[in-house]
This record gives C-alpha cells, sequence and structure tokens, in this order.
C-alpha cells in the first residue's frame, strides 16, 4: 500500500516550511473560511476527517484551536515540530494553538479527533506554562487505569456530542476537563513535584539527541561527547533506566523509521538504508533483521498484505 506523502519524506522539513509562508491554517482541516461555523468542542472520527484525503494530513496549523486525537489501534505517524513520531497505539497526539504538523494514517486506523476552543474550559490551557503547551504524542500504557478512563472519557464525548440530549453541553464540558486533567498528570515530569532520578533525565536527554541525529549514524561514543560523558557512564544510565544498550536505543529509532518508510513509501530498501544514513544496505538488511526477525523485503510484503486484506474486509 502506498500512500502519496510528499511532504513526508523530506529530511528538515520542519526547518523549510517555516520559511515559507504557505502553510494553510484551518479551523478543522480543509475547511474553508465559507465552511466556518462556530462551536467549542467537535469530536469526530479519525477516519471520517482523514479517508477524504487518503489517510493524508498535510502540513497545517490551527491558531486558536487546542486538538487531541486519541489512537485505539491502527498506525502511522505524526510530523510536529519535534520531528516525525511513529504512532503506537494507545496513544494520544496533543496540538495546542499555532505549531504546524501533519498526519498519515494506516486505512485501519480506529481512533477520535477532539477538537476544543481553550479559553472554554478556564485559565491559559494549551498556553506557554502549561503541560500541554507543545505538540507531543503521549504513549499510554494498556496496564494502566487511567488509560481505560481515558478511553472510555474519549468515546463518552463522541457519544454525548451526537446526542441531542439535555444537559448536553454541560457534560460534554465535564467529560473534556476530565481529559485534559488525565493528560496533564501522565504527561507531567515527576509526581509529587519531586526531582527526576539523574539517569532518568540523562537517558531523556539522548532520546532527544538520537530524535534529532539519527540520520547521521553517529556513535555511542558521538552521543556520549554530546552529553558530557563516557560511554561506559551513558550505557550505564540507559541500563539502568530502559535494561537496553545506547546502542539499542539508536538501532530502534533507525529500524522504527525503516518500518514507516518500508510500509508507506515506495523507496527502495537501498535508498530507504541510504536516507537513514546506512551506507552499506546489506549491513541495513542485517540490522533490520536482528531487529524484527524479517528482512526488510520480508517485512514490506506482510505488512502490505495485512492492510490491504483489512482493506478489502472494510469494504464488505
Amino acid at each position: 500500500m502506498d500512500i502519496p506523502g510528499q511532504f513526508w519524506d523530506k529530511t528538515h522539513m520542519l526547518e523549510e516550511v517555516h520559511a515559507v509562508s504557505t502553510i494553510p491554517t484551518y479551523k478543522l482541516y480543509g475547511e474553508q473560511p465559507a465552511d466556518d461555523r462556530e462551536f467549542w468542542v467537535h469530536c469526530e472520527t479519525i477516519v471520517s476527517r482523514s479517508s477524504g484525503y487518503r489517510f493524508e494530513i498535510g502540513l497545517h496549523r490551527h491558531e486558536s484551536f487546542l486538538q487531541f486525537l486519541y489512537i485505539r489501534s491502527g498506525s502511522g505517524d505524526a510530523l510536529l515540530p519535534s520531528g516525525t513520531v511513529v504512532l503506537r497505539p494507545p496513544c494520544v497526539i496533543a496540538v495546542p494553538p499555532g505549531p504546524v504538523h501533519g498526519f498519515r494514517f494506516s486505512p485501519d486506523i480506529d481512533g477520535l479527533v477532539l477538537t476544543l476552543v481553550p479559553e472554554r474550559m478556564g485559565g491559559d490551557l494549551g498556553g506557554p506554562q502549561t503541560p500541554l503547551s507543545d505538540a507531543m504524542v503521549i504513549a499510554l500504557s494498556p496496564d494502566n487505569s487511567d488509560t481505560a478512563y481515558l478511553e472510555a472519557t474519549f468515546f463518552r464525548i463522541a457519544a454525548e456530542y451526537e446526542a441531542q440530549r439535555p444537559a448536553r453541553d454541560e457534560l460534554l464540558e465535564a467529560h473534556v476537563a476530565t481529559v485534559v486533567l488525565l493528560l496533564g498528570r501522565l504527561i507531567m515530569p515527576s509526581p509529587h513535584g519531586t526531582v527526576p532520578d539523574l539517569s532518568v533525565l540523562r537517558v531523556r536527554a539522548l532520546k532527544d539527541l538520537i530524535l534529532r541525529h539519527h540520520r547521521e549514524q553517529l556513535t555511542v561514543e558521538a552521543y556520549a561527547r554530546m552529553l558530557g560523558l563516557s560511554p561506559t557512564h551513558l550505557n550505564r544510565a540507559v541500563r539502568q533506566v530502559t535494561g537496553k544498550t545506547a546502542h539499542d536505543l539508536v538501532m530502534e529509532r533507525s529500524i522504527e523509521e525503516a518500518r514507516r518508510a518500508l510500509v508507506f513509501t515506495g523507496h527502495s530498501i537501498q535508498h530507504i538504508a541510504e536516507n537513514l544514513g546506512f551506507s552499506d544496505p546489506a549491513y541495513f538488511s542485517r540490522c533490520f533483521r536482528r531487529c524484527t526477525g524479517q528482512t526488510p523485503r520480508g517485512f514490506r510484503d506482510e505488512e502490505r498484505l495485512r492492510l490491504r486484506n483489512k482493506d478489502d474486509d472494510a469494504s464488505v
């Protein structure tokens, strides 16, 4: 399955984008001023909004809306100011007013889009000093009771939004406040205002560096120098927090990007390897197989067949 993505496969696209004044600003994606309508909250399925665009939402921005996308299942990725983030359900994409963003989803995507006017909720929700001030993907643990609560609340909002029943606005406001509070609690840096462990901070810093430099295929030694650590100390911190090595984290990021490119683009395996900084396609294939148990071609064929079968099932 190939989904066209003219903005998706360009390195450092966001840097280029911000230099251009043609990024569209929408209330809801694809709607023009003539479609304008007043609302303080809007809820719909991701399929209903994205299927008409072949499941690709191009780069755009919202001036005054806070948006949450709850992803229950399916796959895809989000292009945010911090870079391209592979979506791993369950998760929530939070986009405050202002940042340029875009999405691409698989046809089997299952989830909801919740758009709201922050001022309606009071305070400076989505403002620069709040937990939701940056566009981000919030990973949810299936084993966390808050994840089940969050999912139930999102779908309660969807049901209440569609129905025209007494106290509709009051209940919607209460449910939306619950979503905001739960997400705020999930993304706070640490509970009860305690200072995060130094190893946790180092791993966070490493992941940020990997996000920015993974296409350069830097060594662990290079990342350690950037952080002012020895490779031994960096690996010790990573093992303490994740149970993995620093090299594992670097390779995982490359393989995540490779998976996305293999499924969602028509590029050759050699092109994908070179774009990810691998000078030798054979070495890339060995790394991919070591991490996934499959060759790049085998993974591509299997995933595309799976998605085609899901498309066929959905059309029956």
